[in-house]
C-alpha cells in the first residue's frame, strides 16, 4: 500500500508541475520504444548489445573499415524497426501536446515512433533511421530504398548510386560528434523548459545527458520517468520508476486528459 501511496503521490506532483510551467519539454530514451517491441541497449537479457560489441558493428570505424559487417548488423536493425508502431508511451506525449501542455520533444531514439505518433516540434538528436547518405558525395535516399539496394548487392552493403560508395544510415554512430545544429536546439528548448520530463532514458550518455542539468540550472524542474537508476537522480523534482506507459497515462489522468 505504501508504495502505491508514494506513486500516486508522485503522479499528483508531476501533474502539478505540468500545470504551473509555461513550458514543458520531454526527453526521450530508448525505455520509451521498449513497449513497440524495441528491445532497448543495455538490459541484460534483452538489451541490443547482449551479444554484440557495439564498438565493432555500430562505430563509425567500422562502418568505414568493414562495411560489410556493419550492414548485416543493421540490416537486421532497419529490418526489425521498419513495422514498429508508436505505443501508448508515445501518443500520451501527443496527448500532453494537443492540449497544450508539451512544447517538443527532445529524442535520443532513431527508430522515428515519435515521427509516426505526429510529434510536431522533434529534435532527433542522434539522426533517424529514415534516410541512409553517402559520405563521399551526399547522395541521401529513404530507408526503403537503402534496403532495396542492400538485398540486391551481393555483399550485402546498400551503395551511392553515383559512386558506388557505401550509403550509412543517417544516425549518429560512436565516435561521431551529434549533429550540431539538433543539440543547440536541444539546448536551447532545455534551457527555457521550467519543466524537462525525462522519459525512458538512462541518461548516462553525453552531451545528451547535461541536458537535464541546463533546465535545473535555468531554474526550471525535472522530472524522471524510468525504471532503471541514473546519474541525475538527485535534480528531480519528481521521480516515477514504473512502466512508462502506466506512469504516463497515469499523468493523462490526473492532467484530466484523454489518450487518442
Amino acid at each position: 500500500m505504501g508504495a502505491q501511496v508514494a506513486t500516486t503521490t508522485g503522479i499528483e506532483r508531476l501533474a502539478a508541475l505540468v500545470r504551473g510551467a509555461r513550458s514543458v519539454v520531454a526527453l526521450t530514451g530508448a525505455g520509451i520504444s521498449v513497449p513497440s517491441g524495441i528491445p532497448d541497449f543495455r538490459s541484460p537479457n534483452t538489451g541490443l548489445w547482449r551479444h554484440v560489441d557495439p564498438m565493432e558493428v555500430a562505430h563509425i570505424d567500422a562502418f568505414h573499415s568493414d562495411p560489410a559487417r556493419f550492414w548485416r548488423f543493421y540490416g537486421e536493425r532497419f529490418a526489425t524497426l521498419a513495422g514498429k508502431q508508436p505505443n501508448a508511451a508515445n501518443h500520451a506525449l501527443m496527448a500532453l501536446e494537443r492540449a497544450g501542455m508539451l512544447d517538443a520533444v527532445i529524442t535520443q531514439n532513431v527508430d522515428m515512433l515519435h515521427r509516426k505518433a505526429g510529434t510536431s516540434e522533434l529534435v532527433e538528436v542522434h539522426g533517424s533511421i529514415a534516410t541512409c547518405s553517402c559520405q563521399r558525395c551526399d547522395e541521401r535516399v529513404t530507408r526503403a530504398q537503402a534496403r532495396a539496394r542492400l538485398s540486391r548487392d551481393p555483399d550485402g552493403v546498400p551503395r551511392c548510386a553515383s559512386c558506388g560508395s557505401p550509403l550509412k544510415p543517417d544516425v549518429v554512430l560512436f565516435g561521431e560528434l551529434l549533429p550540431a545544429q539538433a543539440l543547440e536546439r536541444a539546448r536551447e528548448l532545455c534551457e527555457g523548459a521550467e519543466l524537462l520530463l525525462c522519459v525512458g532514458s538512462s541518461l548516462e550518455v553525453h552531451p545528451v545527458a547535461g541536458l537535464p542539468e541546463l533546465t535545473h540550472a535555468a531554474g526550471g524542474a525535472v522530472a524522471i520517468v524510468t525504471q532503471g537508476q541514473t546519474p541525475l537522480e538527485h535534480l528531480a523534482a519528481v521521480r516515477l520508476t514504473g512502466d512508462v506507459v502506466q506512469e504516463l497515462q497515469a499523468l493523462l489522468a490526473a492532467l484530466g486528459l484523454q489518450p487518442r
